[in-house]
């Protein structure tokens, strides 16, 4: 399931900043966004975090937000189908 269902640890940016750390959150499907926080962490003169946010699976249909999928590898047939969502055809 979900991290906040089976271990919350909100507040992670906060309890991070609490030890003097630089924290950064940032959609972790976003690469320039992603450029960017490390950029900004190795300027940050102190120890620096990264909290990614990402989505289980995106963009392929039968994955995304299933936390079946977590672990387990799919099929030929599925891994054919994850490949050609993820590249913008059909399956």
């Amino acid at each position: 399931g979900p991290t906040a269902e089976v271990m919350n640890t909100a507040p992670l940016a906060d309890k991070w900043a609490a030890f003097g750390w630089q924290t950064a959150e940032v959609d972790g499907h976003d690469i320039a966004a992603l450029r960017a926080a490390f950029a900004a962490a190795r300027e940050a003169g102190r120890p620096a975090v990264l909290l990614a946010r990402t989505i289980k699976g995106k963009g392929v249909s039968f994955m995304e937000n299933s936390a079946e999928w977590h672990g387990k590898a799919p099929n030929a047939e599925q891994a054919a189908q994850a490949l050609a969502e993820l590249e913008g055809g059909a399956a």
